[in-house]
């Protein structure tokens, strides 16, 4: 089973170094059938020249800026059963390919395998925050919308296996999409092929670059809207997308948001939406719980 990785590149000189140490890394000591494939979406810095330093890994060029064409580039290059989408500010983490062709190999019915990101570079409670509160949330609703409704399953984009042949059968990645929601589509169409599973067990670092300029509960507003708007309209609400690019630090990065006073707000307006819920959930249970102890009462009347 030859695993692809399809890394898009849009001015990412200064991070891709380090998604690709670490996919070497991962693949130094061992015998796995992997190729990586970077493409250079358009980059006007020395992107192609940062990935060309290192021997065998393959750069294809797509000149027409956007993530899911960069994807769709990288795809049609690639000769593996998987393809994996990682980011150029990705990082593996420890046995990340031993567990993705694991998952692949012991269920010939699993068309796509996802899990969450570490933020490497943000202060350790905004990602506390972010695997406590977002993911559980998003599952959640995974759960609601797929399991009740039928509609819709969770993958994270910039972190997400998807087996070729499913992929080839339901036609590709859809270029419409710029950013917001591809990785939504994607899990929607695959789907139906197929079973998709999101796992805590495949975790990668990434950088929260985004997060700290544009603040957590906007991005997580944005996202949810987005989400639902795929399920709903089956098109994101979000056509564009703010290019953040900077220069990677060991360091953790200061979280400031640039719109102080929406970060705020959507703060307000994302916790009361996740308490509600908690409390609705909770309700529900314990009158569950009270109406089961009724019935058991009545029935234990009955026999007397």
């Amino acid at each position: 089973m030859k695993l692809s990785f399809v890394i898009p590149a849009y001015n990412e000189e200064k991070y891709v170094g380090r998604c690709l140490d670490s996919i070497l890394k991962e693949l130094r000591d061992s015998d796995y059938d992997a190729e990586i494939i970077v493409v250079d979406n358009a980059s006007t810095d020395g992107t192609r020249l940062a990935a060309e330093k290192y021997p065998g890994v393959k750069v294809v060029y797509e000149p027409n800026k956007g993530l899911v064409r960069a994807r769709r580039a990288g795809f049609l290059a690639a000769n593996g059963d998987l393809i994996a989408n990682v980011d150029a500010d990705t990082v593996l983490t420890k046995n990340w390919v031993k567990k993705v062709i694991y998952e692949f190999s012991k269920n010939p019915k699993l068309v796509a395998l996802s899990g969450p990101f570490i933020y490497y570079d943000l202060p350790k409670s905004v990602d506390i925050f972010a695997r406590v509160i977002f993911y559980p949330l998003g599952l959640l609703t995974n759960f609601i919308n797929h399991i009740i409704f039928r509609r819709g399953t969770m993958l994270q984009g910039g972190n997400f296996i998807l087996r070729k042949d499913a992929l080839v059968k339901i036609g590709g990645y859809n270029t419409e999409i710029n950013f917001y929601g591809e990785d939504t589509d994607i899990a929607q169409r695959i789907g139906k092929v197929g079973r998709v599973k999101f796992t805590y067990r495949l975790p990668i670092y990434a950088s929260g670059r985004r997060l700290a300029k544009e603040g957590f509960f906007t991005m997580a507003a944005r996202y949810s809207l987005n989400y639902f708007s795929m399920i709903l309209f089956k098109e994101p609400l979000s056509k564009t997308s703010i290019d953040i690019r900077d220069t990677p630090s060991q360091n953790f990065k200061e979280y400031k948001p640039i719109n102080k006073r929406k970060e705020i707000v959507m703060a307000i307006i994302v916790l009361s939406i996740v308490f509600t819920i908690i409390f609705g959930i909770g309700y529900a249970g314990y009158k569950l719980i009270i109406k089961s102890g009724a019935v058991i009462s009545l029935i234990e009347n009955k026999e007397k």
